[in-house]
């Protein structure tokens, strides 16, 4: 397996300055095409325009979304143009309730889908949108980049967040090409629960599957020392200087996670460095 066709989906200037270089400058490095979606959402909440209301607002709100996106698509294959890869645009004008079928029919004829952190100070609402569209409805892995040029070393050590669920399988399922070129792969079990069904080896069948796929990973069993299991995740990322963290992303449910918390939401609000997910 390899990445071949990588999309991401762009909904601001602000959003394509942080996104693309990287995003660029990784579909470079695997040889692979890259895909650009410039969308142009209409923000006006399902059932915004009342009976009567006049059909020239709604055709405003189009037209202004529509113009967004093109002037987005002008931005991108400037910066494409400059870069020696095989690459397309495409400008998308969408209702934001509509936005998750449009991500999700398009991710899901992708390899890998790369976006930047959806939370933060400037984040758009459109963001977080586009990432869970792109896990769930695309049923595709997302690498979340950090907001910064991806630094030369970038892949050589990666971390596996590693908890026997069927979301973390997928996601190291999904990440066997980044795990194949890394020079150090550590599989970190937080607590490992002493019935589980491997108590006695935590992470001892995951690392034997990755050694016959040509990857050399070590087990780091780590206490959980810190209130949050994604404090502790990070904190392992942080000490061994490591570029990408794979996890398996929403084990319990979105609404959940978006009121009481969990490990996926806190490593997307406070990580630093890349972030893989699958669902």
């Amino acid at each position: 397996m390899a990445y071949k066709s990588i999309v991401t989906f762009l909904g601001s200037e602000a959003e394509l300055s942080a996104t693309l270089p990287a995003a660029l400058a990784f579909a470079r490095d695997h040889q692979a095409h890259l895909t650009s979606y410039l969308l142009g959402v209409d923000m006006t909440p399902a059932g915004g325009f009342y009976m009567g209301a006049s059909p020239i607002l709604l055709q405003e709100t189009l037209e202004r979304a529509q113009h967004e996106a093109e002037a987005l698509e002008v931005i991108a294959r400037r910066l494409c143009e400059k870069h020696d890869l095989r690459w397309s645009t495409d400008s998308a004008v969408v209702q934001f309730g509509g936005l998750p079928a449009m991500v999700g029919l398009r991710a899901r004829f992708s390899d890998l889908v790369i976006q930047t952190s959806p939370y933060g100070e400037n984040a758009l609402p459109t963001q977080e949108a586009a990432l869970e569209a792109a896990l769930f409805e695309g049923q595709a892995a997302v690498l979340v980049l950090p907001n910064k040029e991806l630094p030369e070393d970038f892949g050589k050590r990666i971390v596996v967040a590693w908890n026997q669920s069927n979301e973390a399988l997928s996601a190291v399922r999904r990440a066997l090409p980044l795990l194949q070129a890394a020079d150090h792969v550590s599989v970190a079990v937080v607590n490992p629960p002493v019935h589980s069904p491997e108590r006695s080896d935590p992470g001892g069948l995951l690392t034997q599957m990755l050694a016959r796929h040509g990857v050399r990973a070590e087990v780091s069993v780590l206490a959980k020392t810190m209130p949050r299991v994604s404090d502790v995740l990070m904190r392992h990322v942080r000490d061994i200087d490591a570029s990408i963290l794979v996890m398996g992303a929403y084990g319990h449910s979105r609404l959940r996670e978006a009121i009481l918390g969990g490990a996926t939401r806190n490593v997307l609000e406070n990580a630093k460095r890349a972030i893989f997910l699958a669902h």
